[in-house]
């Protein structure tokens, strides 16, 4: 007699006799029972689990022997020069004619035409006539670069620094040209170069974000957050934002909640939360929605230390000017201290903003000096030169500057006119200048050119592209392999050109 609970099930084959009928005689008739299949079948799918993740882990070690590169677990293409980026970005398109390309052309045909463009209309209407810098270029260092004298700290840096004058934009508008420059592309929507290194190397600190974007006290640049987003990587990949002004907010824990309740109802949430996306296989918003409160959580204890300015001696503050009499300058000092103090502590990717979105007045609150060149810049190179050039060094000091990789970067630059009626330049996505420095770079050199007026990159034109294959070289990443299948393509940082400039690079 059965019942439905168990049922005696004749082994297979026994009806048939022969070989399977002996092996049937030999075994015995096997009893199953519903509850005895499900408690099988359970294990079973336990050792399922356990193969899988045994087999990430053996590929992950034997990723470089095997090929089978993954993202996030630190694995690299080759060899990397650096572990960390730091990218300094000056909203507002910082004239490249006025801070690190000299044009004595400027100088000698001042208050004249420019040659075959006396008519010229650019972005803002018609231009005028060729204007020199209003401040003189010096040389600096060993190797002579000549830079603006308005940057007197940050020259000490110049033979540190490879100067790429060449660059073009696809964009004269502020919104595009920043995403444009941060991203690869002129549209939203699209991973930030520091989001496609937090999916390609993932964390260095478990404590900490992978990528923090630091805006200017004055506010976010142009088109705000789609310079930070992850686009269309999971969203753990979007930076976190904060500044040295505005501490990440929410993270104290109540006064009314000891510390053994608060661990106690963290260890039940995370048990809750991967019992939800275990039984939700794929969905990778929500797998990044967890692990961010997971890091929230234990960013209560680690956040606060990092954003603590007043650990560091008070030289230190003096140095990068924290305390400025000039508002803007200590603020932007504190976040430059703060950059430090993130990178130190295994943050992947650090964007460090100086200066925000346009204003209602020209160049009030960035580098867009459309009317009055002369006083929007000497606002705000004091705010940038000090902090900046002190923070390079203390990278440098510490010994992170051998496996740091810094950017220096701006959307487009400046016409080598002066816009018509007024004493300041309008944009010139055409030619303008980036630079970088530390880990895998060669210091003291100046690569491509614009025109002897700096009107167009003219000798070795760069794009961003270029740029950025060459940031994902010293990564250790091959741009073109570098991809994640979205809408029927692989997309890419580098989207389908880049050429990684060798020339700028200590190795091949």
């Amino acid at each position: 007699m059965t019942t439905r609970d168990q049922e005696t099930v004749p082994a297979a084959g026994a009806a048939d006799g022969g070989a399977t009928g002996e092996l049937d005689a030999a075994l015995g008739e096997r009893v199953l029972s519903r509850r005895g299949w499900l408690a099988d079948a359970y294990t079973g799918l336990l050792g399922l689990g356990l193969a899988s993740l045994v087999g990430r882990e053996l590929a992950a070690g034997d990723a470089d022997t095997a090929g089978h590169w993954q993202p996030g677990r630190g694995q690299t293409h080759f060899a990397p020069r650096a572990q960390r980026v730091l990218q300094i970005f000056c909203p507002g398109a910082a004239s490249h004619i006025d801070l690190w390309e000299h044009k004595p052309a400027l100088e000698k045909y001042h208050g004249q035409p420019l040659p075959g463009a006396e008519q010229l209309v650019s972005f803002q209407g018609k231009n005028g006539n060729l204007m020199q810098s209003p401040w003189p270029f010096v040389p600096c260092g060993q190797s002579g670069k000549m830079i603006s004298s308005l940057l007197p700290q940050m020259a000490q840096h110049v033979d540190d620094i490879a100067f790429i004058h060449s660059m073009m934009s696809k964009t004269n508008t502020h919104g595009p040209g920043c995403v444009f420059m941060n991203t690869g592309h002129v549209t939203e929507g699209f991973p930030s170069a520091g989001a496609w290194t937090s999916y390609a190397l993932g964390s260095a600190n478990d404590n900490l974000p992978t990528y923090v974007a630091l805006p200017d006290v004055r506010g976010e640049p142009p088109n705000g957050k789609a310079n930070w987003s992850n686009g269309f990587l999971a969203a753990q990949h979007q930076a976190i934002v904060m500044n040295a002004q505005q501490p990440i907010r929410n993270l104290p824990r109540p006064a009314d909640i000891a510390s053994e309740e608060d661990e106690a109802t963290r260890t039940l949430l995370a048990q809750l939360n991967d019992h939800h996306a275990a039984q939700r296989p794929g969905e990778d918003l929500l797998r990044a929605r967890i692990e961010s409160y997971a890091l929230a959580a234990r960013m209560q204890l680690s956040a606060p230390e990092v954003t603590d300015l007043t650990r560091e001696p008070a030289a230190v503050h003096q140095r990068y000017g924290t305390e400025d009499p000039n508002r803007l300058k200590a603020a932007y000092a504190r976040n430059c201290l703060l950059a430090r103090r993130l990178l130190e502590r295994g943050v992947r990717y650090v964007n460090l903003y100086c200066a925000s979105r346009a204003s209602g007045v020209d160049g009030l609150l960035n580098w867009d000096a459309h009317k009055t060149l002369k006083p929007d810049y000497e606002r705000h190179c004091p705010v940038f030169d000090q902090p900046t050039a002190t923070l390079l060094a203390d990278l440098k000091e510490r010994g992170l500057l051998a496996d740091t990789l810094v950017l220096w970067t701006t959307e487009f630059g400046r016409m080598p006119t002066h816009q018509e009626g007024t004493t300041g330049r309008d944009h010139n996505p055409d030619g303008f200048t980036c630079w970088m420095m530390g880990a895998g770079v060669r210091g003291g050199v100046s690569y491509g050119a614009t025109d002897e007026f700096g009107r167009r990159a003219e000798l070795d034109p760069v794009t961003v592209w270029d740029f950025y294959a060459t940031v994902l070289h010293v990564l250790g990443f091959d741009h073109q392999r570098l991809t994640y299948y979205h809408n029927g393509l692989d997309r890419r940082l580098t989207d389908v050109q880049g050429h990684v400039l060798h020339a700028v690079l200590t190795y091949s």
